[in-house]
């Protein structure tokens, strides 16, 4: 028996260029699974994207996933891709073993922590405070530029790179430091400002508070303010009615992601990417 893809449409096509199809599975002609095949529309036509994999119960274990996969690999391919992605929830033990075996490399992953009743308290000398105007056209610029940076390191064109940043910041953050939702602190150590996060509302990777951006001043690194920014943002949150905290890592990201770890984050989906070329 032949494993196929079939449209189940025309192809959609936006006027930025961006593509995407919707197919059904098929194993001869019978339907057994979906699969959703798209550019990315963040990053541009030349990154690809794999949505909603599903094969029928009946049908699972038989290889049929892999065989769809590779599929829309080609299809992507026959687009102008170079890169692919796909996002796996954490607890899909059987697409993640086909991800790896399909040579996909994790790129990211969401976590989230369910908060404690009661805020957590500060290391003696730390104090957070709402984030100046002033200090937020400069956080601004920096976090654009250290955004695309951090897509750019990882592969993705610095065109394209630096698009997602600009765009990114401009639908999340309309109004700049006053735009609602938004709760931009400055983590103080004995009256220095050593870092600084950005709390708002997201429904990734569940509905509830999330860290959007935290960092460190590269001076005061390596002494555990990184730390006590995120307890910062269990305050923030709290204080803002939310009991779970979500965030992204990058799976390079080592010491963040222990961090994390650490505090009680767990994965809840996983970022995966190859290349087509």
């Amino acid at each position: 028996m032949t494993t196929t893809i079939r449209p189940t449409g025309p192809l959609q096509q936006g006027a930025d260029g961006a593509k995407s199809r919707t197919y059904d599975v098929c194993v001869n002609s019978r339907r057994v699974g979906r699969i959703e095949i798209a550019t990315d529309a963040r990053f541009g036509a030349a990154m690809g994207r794999i949505d909603g994999l599903r094969i029928d119960e009946a049908d699972r274990g038989r290889g049929r996933g892999t065989v769809a996969a590779l599929a829309a690999e080609e299809v992507l391919r026959g687009w102008g891709c170079g890169q692919v992605s796909l996002s796996v929830p954490a607890d899909a033990a059987a697409a993640l073993r086909m991800a790896a075996a399909l040579g996909y490399t994790e790129r990211g992953r969401n976590m989230i922590k369910q908060l404690p009743p009661a805020a957590p308290e500060l290391p003696a000398g730390a104090a957070g405070r709402p984030m100046t105007a002033g200090e937020f056209d400069r956080w601004e610029r920096a976090d654009v530029e250290s955004f695309a940076q951090s897509w750019i390191d990882r592969g993705v064109p610095a065109e394209q790179a630096r698009n997602k940043a600009d765009s990114e910041h401009r639908r999340l953050l309309p109004d700049g430091v006053a735009t609602a939702g938004a709760h931009f602190r400055v983590l103080e150590d004995r009256g220095t400002a050593v870092g600084s996060v950005w709390v708002g509302r997201s429904a990734l990777p569940a509905e509830g508070a999330y860290v959007f951006d935290v960092r460190v001043a590269e001076e005061y690194r390596g002494r555990g303010h990184g730390r006590s920014l995120m307890l910062l943002a269990e305050r923030v949150a709290l204080a803002g009615g939310a009991d779970t905290l979500g965030l992204h890592v990058f799976a390079d990201n080592v010491p963040a992601l222990r961090l994390y770890e650490s505090l009680g984050y767990r994965p809840t989906r996983y970022h995966q990417y190859k290349s087509l070329l």
